[in-house]
């Protein structure tokens, strides 16, 4: 069967869209804006750059949910769709929230690089071959790792994006080992064959060492544990837009990615943990990652001073939620997962938004640095409460709703005598674990005096609109969880 390349170009306008928004925020910015302030040429770019993800996201809402494409290596099935427009709101909120930053030397590269990124994400999610999905999961990563480091001002942000580089490398390597071994015992790459073969020929040694590579490739991909020692550095010294973007964006995409591979590829060999008897599969081992990732980073998080670095170590314990909804695709489907991920994007890109702001107006390191927040800025206030407070999952937010999604997806499994039941438990423990650091941040913003010398805090109008619209929809689906659940 001959290719269809109008098909393609139809399934693929969103990111068309995206490319060509990168090269005229690049083209505009070296032939038309050359004479503007460095700040004009920023938002020009932040402006061309946030169009042509509206218009990616108008054609993603257009074509909706219609398969397979180009003889099935994409597919957009409801769960490609929802994390497609999920990544682009996200992105759009990044890239609004990066407007007058203080790399605008390199706006237009930097907004381009964000663009290309969003493309990587967006093929993540319809991915349905080996190799498409390893090119796209390098796109997104490979502009990440720019990003982490673009802030060549701070000795920080270089360190962040080498390591970020050195593990993300070896993550790759990883990946690229274990689908290779896929498709020798397969003798194909695209996730249907690779089903229907492992029916017949079962698990056996090679697999297992297949799957081991994989899962130790996504897990340093979705900083789980013990694969997550990246991650704290990579929070705390990229730019605050770029932290943003990777705890966010990227985490929807590659769990969507994760799910994709693992179920209707792999379904087949994973294993049973949901009664108490385990059976060998890559679930047993998912779920030993999702309890240390739990365990580590919430107990990490109480000891953090940093508040970016309590961030990552709280990403941590999210991806050890994230992976038990991972476990529950398979009966539940990607409803609770893609709703998880979804609201803790939004909350995780206000967080990191207001961080952004109170640091134009003074350093913004220190957990302490935001003491009297209220005062200085209560709108900040305001949306830093509904953002860390929908991290913390208290109702009637979306973190809530999202954590409820899929433990109670994870009970329907096996109850609470079954190892899926038990981490249900764990992961509900450590909720109350991490309600107290997420309270300290709280007691600093809204109970704490502000320091003798801080000032009030001018928010400029694109980061005001976008931190109150990150927290409306944070409140708007924790109201209504079935405006996202409802498209599964």
């Amino acid at each position: 069967m001959s290719p269809d390349y109008l098909e393609l170009l139809h399934a693929l306008m969103p990111e068309a869209a995206l490319v060509i928004g990168a090269l005229v925020v690049l083209g505009f910015d070296l032939v038309v804006a050359k004479r503007d302030t460095l700040e004009e040429r920023m938002n020009s770019s932040v402006t061309i750059g946030a169009l042509s993800i509206v218009a990616a996201l108008w054609h993603t809402v257009r074509a909706g949910a219609f398969g397979p494409a180009f003889g099935g290596v994409l597919n957009f099935d409801h769960l490609a769709v929802a994390a497609r427009g999920g990544v682009l709101v996200l992105a759009l909120l990044t890239l609004l929230l990066s407007a007058g930053t203080a790399h605008a030397r390199h706006g237009a590269e930097y907004v381009a690089v964000i663009l290309f990124a969003t493309v990587g994400f967006t093929l993540m999610a319809a991915a349905q071959q080996l190799l498409l999905a390893f090119l796209a999961l390098e796109l997104a990563s490979l502009s990440l790792y720019v990003l982490a480091g673009f802030d060549k001002s701070r000795p920080a942000s270089a360190e962040a994006g080498l390591k970020y580089f050195l593990f993300g490398g070896m993550a790759a390597a990883f990946l690229l080992f274990g689908f290779s071994l896929i498709y020798g015992l397969t003798g194909s790459i695209e996730l249907p064959q690779i089903a229907a073969q492992l029916a017949h020929q079962g698990m056996s040694p090679l697999l297992v060492v297949a799957l081991v590579m994989v899962l130790v490739a996504f897990g340093f991909k979705a900083s789980a544990a013990p694969f997550h020692l990246w991650a704290p550095d990579v929070y705390e010294g990229a730019p605050v837009s770029s932290a943003a973007l990777i705890a966010s964006a990227s985490k929807l995409a590659g769990f969507t990615l994760f799910t994709r591979l693992l179920w209707p590829g792999f379904g087949i060999v994973a294993g049973i943990a949901p009664t108490a008897h385990v059976w060998a599969g890559w679930v047993p081992v998912v779920l030993l990652l999702s309890g240390s990732s739990l365990f580590i980073g919430n107990l990490g998080a109480l000891a953090q001073t940093n508040v970016r670095r309590l961030l990552a170590y709280s990403a941590i314990a999210h991806a050890g939620a994230l992976l038990l909804g991972v476990v529950v695709a398979g009966r539940a489907g990607p409803g609770p997962l893609f709703y998880y991920a979804a609201t803790y994007g939004l909350a995780t890109v206000g967080a990191f938004g207001v961080i952004g702001v109170v640091a134009k107006a003074g350093a913004c390191q220190k957990i302490t640095d935001l003491a009297g927040l209220h005062r200085r800025s209560p709108l900040l206030a305001g949306c830093l409460m509904i953002f860390i407070l929908s991290l913390a999952g208290v109702p009637p937010l979306a973190g809530f709703f999202g954590k409820f999604a899929v433990f109670a997806a994870a009970l329907q499994l096996g109850g609470l005598a079954s190892p899926v039941g038990w981490l249900v438990f764990l992961a509900i423990a450590f909720s109350a674990v991490a309600l107290y650091y997420y309270l300290v941040i709280l007691k600093q913003a809204l109970v704490t005096a502000p320091a003798a010398d801080a000032s009030r805090i001018a928010v400029p109008a694109p980061a005001a609109i976008t931190l109150a619209a990150a927290a409306l929809m944070l409140l708007l689906f924790g109201i209504f969880p079935s405006l996202l659940l409802g498209m599964f």
